[in-house]
């Protein structure tokens, strides 16, 4: 491990990874593992997290200590850990600024830096976040503080926001109400609260399948669903939400939001970003950037045509690295990337729905024919078996 130092300008890396999440560490195990030997991985972070357990913190079915590690214990043997802030990329130069005054060269440089919460997207929510009844699955004290808030309503009307826009696994607002309906419903109150979810695209989800599975629970646990409900605006203080085009309004006891998300602004200010988006413009199959080609990006800073997952990463580290290796090797990439996404739903507190699907939002399988339906199976793989393979093999570049 190194910190930034700036008085140190001129080093350069063969492979230079903004981002020490799930993206960055998959991509530089890789790499190593593949014989790379001059790796750094920019990050700031102390703790290392693995976000989709947020979703079981939240809905009381996790501890919250397993969700998180020291960063320097997860990243992989033999890749340097520079702990700085990215504030600009030179494409030109080679270089990449850091926020301690020093700059980084690269041969290659991997953008994967993950996607920033934007609670100061919706009127009023920065504020209401910070009060006694407001929570969310989006980020580690929230969610605890998500956890608390549910596991204690007994009565009331509480109300699940989707966000709209590009986000990280937008689908996991619904994850804590479902596990919450069911702890509601063991507890014998669920009759006594109103669950409302606000949704703002037309269905549930967007596949007749998958609508299918999650419309049979939201109907079982009686939640009121408002579709094309964006959110408008949140008043924290008299703990209304306002939404839709009719600027409808409702009054909560307890408020779970997803908020909107958008790419760290250093990639759009470095001249690397798609203009209508501001994500990381790529070649949405070889994941090289078109403009720039000793530039890639995944992830969800990535401007790809998928579902912004970790399960769509899994393959995206896989086409990024061959095609890397390829250039390195003095050959064109040829690896491609078919744009598959995958979205586990916690449909109760020991059962799951995976919507598996490409970037044509098609159903695409990969574990078995009919894993979209709800299954102890499903839950066992989302909340046991996946955090493992994380930990012990997909940091690693084993996985």
């Amino acid at each position: 491990m190194s910190n930034a130092d700036a008085a140190d300008a001129t080093r350069t890396h063969r492979i230079l990874v903004i981002g020490g999440g799930n993206a960055g560490l998959s991509v530089a195990g890789r790499l190593r593992r593949a014989g790379i030997t001059d790796i750094a991985v920019i990050d700031p972070n102390e703790t290392h997290y693995y976000k989709p357990l947020f979703s079981h913190v939240a809905g009381g079915t996790a501890r919250a200590s397993e969700a998180r590690r020291p960063q320097r214990d997860v990243m992989p043997k033999g890749v340097e850990w520079i702990q700085d802030t990215v504030i600009k990329v030179d494409p030109k130069a080679h270089e990449v600024k850091l926020a301690a005054g020093g700059t980084v060269g690269y041969e290659q440089l991997v953008v994967c830096p993950g996607i920033q919460n934007r609670w100061d997207g919706i009127p009023g929510l920065a504020d209401a976040i910070r009060t006694p009844a407001v929570a969310s699955n989006y980020e580690f004290d929230l969610a605890i503080k998500a956890s608390a808030l549910l596991r204690e309503v007994r009565e009331g009307t509480v109300v699940f926001v989707q966000a709209q826009g590009p986000a990280s696994c937008a689908g996991a607002a619904q994850k804590p109400m479902y596990q919450a309906c069911a702890y509601w419903r063991a507890k014998g109150v669920l009759d006594d609260i109103r669950v409302v979810m606000l949704v703002p695209d037309p269905t549930i989800f967007g596949i007749p399948e998958i609508d299918a599975e999650l419309e049979r629970k939201i109907a079982e646990y009686g939640v009121e669903l408002h579709t094309e409900a964006e959110l408008v605006s949140v008043d924290g203080n008299l703990r209304t939400v306002t939404y839709g085009a009719d600027r409808e309004q409702i009054t909560y006891d307890v408020l779970l939001v997803e908020p909107p998300q958008s790419a760290p602004s250093w990639i759009a200010d470095s001249g690397l970003a798609q203009a209508a988006s501001g994500f990381a413009d790529v070649d949405v199959r070889t994941l090289r950037s078109p403009m720039h080609p000793d530039v890639w990006a995944l992830g969800d800073a990535a401007a790809t045509t998928n579902s912004k997952s970790g399960g769509a990463l899994r393959k995206q580290v896989k086409v990024l690295v061959e095609n890397l290796l390829a250039v390195l090797d003095g050959r064109e990439p040829t690896a491609r990337y078919d744009g598959y996404g995958v979205c586990p739903f916690t449909v109760s507190r020991s059962t799951a729905v995976f919507a598996e699907f490409d970037d044509a939002r098609r159903m695409a399988p990969t574990l078995w024919r009919t894993s979209y339906r709800e299954s102890r199976r499903n839950w066992f793989i989302d909340r046991w078996m996946f955090p493992q393979v994380y930990w012990h093999g997909i940091l690693q570049g084993r996985a």
